[in-house]
């Protein structure tokens, strides 16, 4: 509506803080999930070493370098039936309504990004 209204500005600062939203929840899912399995305190204390993905596990998300390929999102819509809780997958295998984001969610112990060096 506000981008219909011409409303650019307002409308650019609620997606970006829409977009954050979306993250923050995601993280927040996945360090509850860590809890959960008891492995959340080896969870780093400081900001920066969360940001550093200095725990156990990882989660991957698709469309990004360590899971580039967006068709795979089928494969997850298919188990998780994601339209039970009103989000559907487009034909560009995006999530509707805009900011529904999903996950693979890994805790093995040697999880990581990108295997060149180390954890990333």
């Amino acid at each position: 509506k506000l981008f219909e209204a011409n409303a650019y500005r307002d409308y650019l600062e609620l997606h970006g803080l829409s977009v954050q939203l979306a993250e923050a929840l995601a993280e927040y899912w996945h360090a509850r999930v860590r809890a959960e399995l008891g492995i959340a305190d080896h969870d780093p204390a400081a900001l920066d070493g969360m940001l550093r993905t200095e725990y156990q596990g990882c989660r991957y998300s698709l469309g990004y370098p360590a899971c580039p390929n967006l068709e795979d999102r089928t494969k997850i819509a298919h188990l998780l039936r994601p339209e039970r809780i009103g989000v559907h997958l487009s034909e560009e295998f995006q999530l509707h309504p805009e900011q529904s984001t999903d996950a693979i969610v890994v805790h093995h112990p040697e999880a990581s990004y990108f295997n060149a060096g180390g954890r990333a």
